[in-house]
């Protein structure tokens, strides 16, 4: 029996854990030089080193592989099963019984900083090579849903770079929740982007890790130091976690009130590991932000409807574990959230059904059935094949 029963469940969060050369052969010599001289990149590489050899000499013992489908859950990051070898990775979804799984990166979560630099080129660079990277990996099995990334900083380079990530099979598109240096993510520049999206019936995602950070003077508190959720001092904090939506909720909010999903009304859009608890003060923000200065502003008459029946419409948020997705449904409408595991990360914990099914006790069975299935294929359109959408036993096959 897997982890998810005979029960239909749809993971819109998973990840790949990269090692630090997973980039290495997709860039040309002088771009991939230029990206190892990056301090985020060399930071993050420094990270690594010794879980992932050590992951690697576990990985390799037959009798750690002998109890990898028990541990599915339970084992995190470069030990779990399918962490970072493509098909041990076919193998835990077997194991995890979820009918698709949407993958994100790890090692590449921001871009290593490049949209907020000068050098444009290495940055669609490394989106790209990114972007063949991920499509590599979930190219061994169909339920493995490689998503891209797609820096908004300059308007052609990021229609090519999604022209590119679809024409490789990507099912999903990556965006930063963070503001682009130069100009708004309602900008009409990006329209052809979001028009390419919405021909090819993909969603656009916004995910943690392309937000505007927390200021780390917050930290500067004449208190020793907190440990952070994974045991280190730099990463993830009850003060660092407040600020995380804060930025998808100003993109979203633009976005909206600049007529970008009444342009593309088909358009699905995503927040992932993002959270959800923020979703119904955010919405009746929003109603009430346009109530309020409508008159004035032409753009919020020429809404289609309240910003929240939009969202209700257009927009798909996965609540972290720890939350009450009951009351997100109850407060937001059941349109809108759903399920994920964040496998393999430790964030996601080890048994997130039974979490998220403690706080559905009291919701309608139809929400429920949403929130595992009906609103991820919702999102999801094209990039999810017809056959995944049933009921049924599904294979890579």
């Amino acid at each position: 029996m897997s982890y998810a029963g005979d029960r239909l469940i749809h993971d819109a969060d998973s990840h790949l854990m990269e090692t630090a050369d997973c980039l290495d052969s997709y860039l040309e010599a002088r771009l991939r030089e230029r990206l190892h001289e990056r301090p985020q990149y060399r930071a993050l590489s420094a990270q690594q080193a010794k879980a992932v050899a050590a992951a690697k000499d576990h990985h390799a013992d037959p009798d750690f592989r002998a109890a990898a489908n028990e541990n599915v859950m339970l084992r995190k990051n470069y030990d779990a099963h399918g962490a970072f070898i493509p098909a041990d990775r076919s193998e835990a979804l077997d194991y995890m019984g979820f009918a698709s799984q949407l993958v994100f990166t790890t090692f590449c979560l921001g871009n290593f900083g490049l949209d907020q630099s000068d050098d444009m080129e290495l940055c669609y660079a490394a989106a790209s090579a990114h972007n063949r990277m991920m499509t590599d990996f979930c190219a061994v099995d169909r339920r493995l849903l490689a998503t891209a990334y797609v820096p908004l900083e300059d308007f052609d380079r990021a229609r090519a770079c999604a022209e590119e990530a679809i024409r490789l099979g990507a099912k999903g598109l990556m965006v930063p929740s963070k503001c682009p240096q130069a100009h708004s993510p309602s900008h009409v520049g990006l329209d052809p982007l979001w028009a390419l999206a919405q021909e090819a019936g993909l969603p656009v995602l916004f995910h943690v890790g392309g937000e505007e950070k927390v200021n780390p003077v917050y930290k500067e508190n004449g208190l020793p130091p907190v440990p952070d959720f994974h045991g280190g001092d730099d990463n993830f904090t009850s003060v660092s976690y407040m600020p995380i939506p804060e930025a998808v909720m100003q993109t979203a909010a633009t976005l909206i009130f600049d007529g970008v999903f009444d342009r593309f009304p088909a358009l699905k859009w995503g927040a992932i590991e993002l959270g959800a608890n923020w979703l119904p003060g955010w919405m009746r923000a929003m109603d009430s932000a346009a109530h309020a200065f409508m008159r004035n502003e032409e753009r919020l008459q020429r809404l289609s409807a309240k910003p929240s029946e939009i969202v209700r419409r257009q927009f798909r948020a996965a609540p972290y574990p720890h939350e009450d997705a009951g009351w997100i449904i109850a407060n937001a409408g059941p349109e809108v959230a759903m399920f994920s595991s964040d496998f393999p990360h430790i964030e996601g914990g080890r048994n997130p059904c039974k979490r998220f099914d403690e706080s559905l006790r009291d919701t309608p069975a139809r929400a429920v059935d949403r929130f595992y299935r009906d609103n991820f294929v919702d999102m999801m359109g094209a990039g999810l094949a017809p056959e995944l959408r049933r009921p049924g036993q599904v294979s890579a096959a």
